[in-house]
C-alpha cells in the first residue's frame, strides 16, 4: 500500500473568517423556505428518484465538466418504464446560477446509480451502481463506475467484499493521491480506495490507477426494506482538519466518526458514536457546513414521525461534531424527500444543494 504520507499534499484550505462568522450559530437558519433555484432532475429518458449530488471542483473542470456545476445521479427509471428502483442510468449536470440542465452520462440499462457520486482531479467521476432486475430484488454486489470528463465510461470496479453495494462516497484530495471512502449498503462496511490520478488527464484509462482497497469500518446495520429497498451505512464526509470520516448509518439511526481515516490499515468496528437523538429519522446524505457543523438528510425510513399535526418530514438536521443538536430544516412536507446533500464555498458565496426525491428536483440555495 502506498501511504498518503509519502505523497505531496496540498496546503490546507483556509476557511474564510466571514463564512465562519456568518454561520456561527446555525447554518440552516440562513436557508429560506423557497430555494434560490429548483430545477427538475429528469433527463430526456425520464429517469426518476435523484439520489447522489456533488459539485465539480475547479481542478476537475474540462470536457463536459464545468467548475462549480452540480452533478446528480438518478436511481430509478422512467414512469413509463415502471419507475423501478435500482434501474436509473443517468447523471445530469446543472449550472447552479441558472438551473440549466445537460446530460453528463447515460449508462447501460438497469444499472441503478446511487448516492455514491464524486469527482476526482483530472475530471474522473465515480458513481455507485446497485442494480435490480425488477425494482425489488438487488443484484449483488454492485459496482463503482469510473467515468471520464467527457462522460465516457472508463472502467467498472467490482469486489464482492470491499465494494458490496456502493451507496455513498466521500473524496479526500491528497494531491497525487486521491482517497475515496465508500459506504457499502449490502454488508454494512466502509472501504477506503487509494487512487493515483493524472490531474491533466483527457480521459485516458491509464491516467487513473487504483493502488489499494482497505476496509476501515464494519458492523453497521444493513438490511433490505420493502419501501427503501436497502438500508445501511449511507452518507460520508471527511474532515481533513481532524482526519475523521463521519458516517451516517441509516439503520442504526446514528452518526459515527472513524478516526485516522486516511491511514488506518484495518477495520475498527463502527467507530465512535457522534450523534443520535430523536431528531434523526434514518439519516442518509451527510455534509460539512462552513461553520464546522455536520448536516444530515433524514430519509424517514427509521424513526418516522407519525404525528398528525406538524409532522417533521424530509428534514436536514444540523449538529456539532461533539454531538449537540443545533437546528433542522424541512425540504418537503411529505416523508422520504431528502437524500443527497452538498455544499460549495466560493469566495464570499456559499451554495447549498439538496435533491428532493418527492419532486424530482435539485434545490439550490445561494448564500452571500
Amino acid at each position: 500500500m502506498l501511504s498518503s504520507k509519502k505523497l505531496s499534499k496540498p496546503a490546507a484550505k483556509i476557511e474564510s473568517l466571514e463564512s465562519r462568522t456568518l454561520f456561527s450559530a446555525s447554518f440552516l437558519s440562513h436557508l429560506t423556505p423557497t430555494p434560490t433555484i429548483a430545477a427538475r432532475t429528469l433527463p430526456a429518458n425520464g429517469d426518476l428518484n435523484p439520489y447522489g449530488i456533488t459539485f465539480v471542483p475547479k481542478d476537475a473542470a474540462g470536457g463536459k465538466l464545468v467548475a462549480g456545476d452540480i452533478l446528480v445521479s438518478n436511481f430509478n427509471n422512467s414512469q413509463a418504464d415502471g419507475n423501478q428502483q435500482g434501474t436509473g442510468t443517468t447523471i445530469v449536470e446543472f449550472d447552479p446560477k441558472t438551473g440549466k440542465q445537460s446530460l453528463f452520462f447515460q449508462g447501460k440499462p438497469g444499472i441503478g446509480l446511487t448516492t455514491a457520486l464524486g469527482v476526482l482531479d483530472g475530471g474522473f467521476v465515480l458513481v455507485g451502481s446497485v442494480p435490480t432486475p425488477d425494482g425489488i430484488n438487488v443484484t449483488p454486489p454492485g459496482s463503482l463506475l469510473v467515468i471520464d470528463k467527457h462522460g465516457k465510461l472508463v472502467e467498472t470496479l467490482t469486489d464482492a467484499k470491499l465494494l458490496d453495494g456502493p451507496w455513498d462516497l466521500a473524496v479526500n484530495d491528497e494531491g497525487q493521491l486521491q482517497q475515496v471512502f465508500v459506504s457499502n449498503v449490502l454488508n454494512g462496511t466502509i472501504t477506503r480506495l487509494d487512487f493515483r490520478v493524472n490531474p491533466f488527464s483527457d480521459g485516458d484509462k491509464d491516467d487513473i490507477k487504483l493502488l489499494s482497497k482497505t476496509q476501515i469500518a464494519s458492523g453497521y446495520m444493513a438490511r433490505t426494506d420493502p419501501a427503501a429497498l436497502v438500508v445501511g451505512p449511507t452518507g460520508l464526509v471527511f474532515d481533513d482538519k481532524n482526519d475523521t470520516l463521519y458516517v451516517a448509518s441509516t439503520g442504526d439511526n446514528a452518526i459515527y466518526g472513524i478516526l485516522d481515516a486516511e491511514d488506518i490499515g484495518k477495520t475498527n468496528g463502527v467507530g465512535k458514536r457522534i450523534f443520535s437523538d430523536t431528531h434523526l429519522r434514518g439519516p442518509l446524505g451527510l455534509a460539512l457546513a462552513p461553520n464546522g457543523n455536520l448536516l444530515a438528510a433524514n430519509g424517514d425510513a427509521v424513526n418516522a414521525d407519525t404525528s398528525i399535526t406538524n409532522p417533521q418530514n424530509s428534514e436536514i438536521v444540523e449538529f456539532t461534531k461533539s454531538g449537540k443538536f443545533v437546528d433542522e430544516f424541512s425540504i418537503n412536507a411529505n416523508p422520504a424527500g431528502a437524500f443527497g446533500i452538498a455544499i460549495l464555498t466560493q469566495g464570499d458565496k456559499t451554495i447549498f444543494a439538496a435533491v428532493n426525491d418527492n419532486t424530482n428536483q435539485v434545490e439550490i440555495w445561494t448564500l452571500d
